[in-house]
């Protein structure tokens, strides 16, 4: 048996639901296509690669290619996206800023639970209209950062379809779909409404799976359905016209730069990684009940593609296919014991948000940090230093200096600690979104809720971290994965008194309320 044919018979033990489905090409080649399980487990509807997928933010590079395809200088398009843009207070972003997640503009879909939206709600386009020409203020300037925000490229479809007068969707399917040969793929903007009857599952193995609900319009941002093959045809395309410099992938691919000239890791709707130092590129997609990835290494003419209709991880098991198609070792495990100081919550003052550390399950040599959306396993170097792939920590007492290229974030964070005051009851408002935060306190536990424009949110417990510093779990919002943790920080004014609060996320940072007169 080959290391890819192992590898791929491992997927269904390793990454347990309901079906999913895998391909690699290798030369222009398919060297492996198969699928297993069921697309509707109630209707026995089997798993195929002529299945139809929500492949959700791999539409993202799509969106871009049509850009590309349509103009020569996206900088033709600054204008019309600054005009969508009308409550903006400071210097709006670029079209290539938007293209290279560097906007500065908060994710929309997180900014849906601000704004009272239930998890299995309704947003239709009206909606994505208000919610980002309500925009007033960035979370970083456009240029010095990344943070991954759908709006960039729902921004970006809109302002494509308003310049070229006709149907994004028809532009797409007829300029970057058809000559690429995905015969079946196109743009499917209700995710209410897939066609070709599969069904996403929420939950996994120990607590079971149910099917998930969605009720979300989105386009540009994560519209697109495809099959396997659709998938296979695309990374065939790409083989066959790679060699060409003028090539759209090869544009697509060029690796930006952030305004201070140093190296950006994302960039017109792809991702850049490495696998034991070799260079790929690719995306993951999701939503909830949907998880999908796919990567491309140039240098070895060689694409990997994982869809699976339940929410484990995809782009875990594209690299561990893509490690067996390149003859790499598992990695070693590191041997460092873990020193229970790391163990804590971190604040990091410019973004507001907090670094929580936590030994890494049963596993020796590795710690667990979550600072984004999801926790990430970080190797032990020594007692004091720990690194993953996007992050470096350097402990210090109680200081530690994290680096994360990826963000172009480097950035000094100091413990946490101490009690929490329990005054922070009450109602506090954001002027730029127009939606209320809720606080209040029943026996000795605190909770929370949102409202807005979108609805009035369930109650949520808020836990306290230290001093006026608490946190918000988000663990299920409209788009998937949710936000992860709310870091909330209550501030006060001379006399000791509540006088505002600041939400933030990773993908929506520093969201002020003051408080309610």
């Amino acid at each position: 048996m080959s290391e890819i044919t192992r590898a791929i018979a491992e997927l269904p033990l390793r990454f347990k639901g309901p079906g999913g489905a895998v391909a690699v090409i290798k030369d222009g080649a398919v060297i492996a296509r198969e699928a297993w399980g069921y697309a509707d487990l109630a209707r026995y509807r089997p798993f195929t690669p002529a299945t139809l997928f929500p492949i959700c933010s791999i539409s993202k590079q799509f969106t871009c290619a049509l850009l590309l395809d349509q103009l020569g200088d996206p900088a033709r398009l600054d204008a019309a996206l600054k005009a969508r843009l009308p409550a903006l207070a400071e210097p709006a972003p670029r079209v290539l800023h938007l293209c290279h997640n560097q906007s500065g503009l908060r994710d929309y879909w997180a900014l849906t639970v601000l704004c009272g939206a239930a998890p299995e709600g309704a947003f239709r386009p009206a909606d994505a209209t208000s919610l980002m020409g309500r925009t007033r203020t960035l979370h970083f300037p456009p240029g010095t950062q990344y943070s991954y925000s759908n709006g960039n490229f729902r921004l970006l479809s809109d302002v494509l379809e308003d310049h070229l007068g006709k149907p994004f969707d028809e532009m797409l399917k007829a300029r970057i779909l058809t000559p690429a040969g995905m015969a079946t793929a196109r743009l499917n903007p209700e995710t209410g409404n897939l066609p070709g009857g599969a069904v996403g599952y929420e939950g996994d193995d120990a607590f079971g799976f149910i099917p998930a609900v969605n009720h979300i319009h989105w386009t540009g941002d994560a519209g697109m359905v495809a099959t396997l093959d659709d998938m296979i045809a695309w990374e065939r395309f790409i083989d066959a016209t790679y060699g060409d410099e003028s090539s759209l992938y090869r544009r697509l691919s060029v690796r930006p730069h952030f305004a201070d000239g140093r190296p950006a890791s994302y960039g017109f709707g792809l991702a850049h990684m490495e696998s034991q130092g070799i260079v790929v590129t690719g995306h993951g997609g999701a939503l909830r009940g949907w998880r999908s990835q796919r990567l491309h290494v140039a240098q070895e003419r060689l694409s990997v593609v994982v869809l699976f209709n339940h929410e484990s991880s995809a782009r875990e098991a594209a690299f561990a296919v893509l490690r067996a198609a390149l003859g790499q070792a598992t990695p070693p495990r590191p041997e460092t014991a873990y020193d229970p100081q790391w163990t804590g919550a971190w604040h990091e003052p410019r973004s507001g948000l907090v670094l929580d550390i936590a030994p890494a399950n049963g596993t020796k040599g590795q710690l667990s940090a979550r600072f984004t959306t999801d926790a990430e396993m970080l190797a032990l170097k020594s007692e004091n230093e720990a690194a993953s792939p996007s992050m470096t920590l350097r402990r210090d007492g109680d200081t530690i200096r994290m680096l994360r290229p990826v963000d172009n974030l480097d950035a000094e964070l100091t413990r946490l600690s101490g009690p929490s005051p329990a005054d922070v009851t009450g109602s506090f408002q954001c002027g730029e979104l127009d939606s209320l935060f809720q606080v209040t306190a029943t026996g000795n536990a605190t909770y929370a809720s949102f409202e807005g424009f979108l609805g009035k949110g369930a109650m949520q417990p808020l836990y306290p971290i230290a001093g006026d510093i608490w946190r918000l779990p988000c663990r299920r919002s409209m788009d998937a994965p949710a936000p992860g943790d709310w870091t909330v920080h209550f501030h006060r004014d001379a006399a000791g008194k509540i006088s505002g609060v600041t939400v933030g996320s990773w993908l929506a940072r520093r969201v002020a309320f003051e408080t309610r007169k």
